[in-house]
């Protein structure tokens, strides 16, 4: 028989709300600093970013290796606090479709699963918000 400890929760009983909340905080951890890592490794080698989205083809590829690696960097800690993390989850999910496209399109799916589950993860905190677990909460409300 599965037994709890004294003083331990049942998620079950929690209010929805608060699932909800502990919910929102797992996914902005998860997506935050896997976009934190990602884009630390394109600022300090900006160089080979560079050269790997010109041999994409992406047009400005100099200038859009600096915009991708400063949204997922920042962008990534902005999500992570939970910080008015809507505009940068958009630009987040906006990065992902590019990628596939340019990096994963004619692959076979384990090649860009990791991909979508991120466009989809960045898609759901856009349309979620932070949750209540997040500097947003602190904010002085309006």
């Amino acid at each position: 028989m599965n037994q709890m400890s004294p003083g331990a929760r049942k998620l079950d009983n929690m209010p929805t709300d608060q699932n909800a909340d502990i919910a929102l905080l797992l996914l902005r951890l998860g997506v935050g600093i896997i976009f934190i890592y990602a884009g630390w490794g394109k600022l300090t080698g900006i160089e080979n970013t560079q050269a790997f989205f010109g041999n994409l083809g992406i047009p400005m590829a100099g200038l859009m290796a600096w915009v991708v690696a400063i949204v997922e960097f920042f962008g990534g800690i902005m999500i992570l606090a939970g910080l008015f993390i809507r505009i940068p989850a958009i630009l987040m999910a906006i990065i992902m479709v590019v990628a596939i496209i340019t990096t994963k399109i004619g692959e076979p799916f384990p090649a860009y699963r990791v991909d979508l589950l991120l466009l989809l993860m960045s898609a759901a905190l856009a349309l979620m918000g932070p949750g209540r677990y997040s500097v947003d909460d602190l904010l002085p409300k309006k």
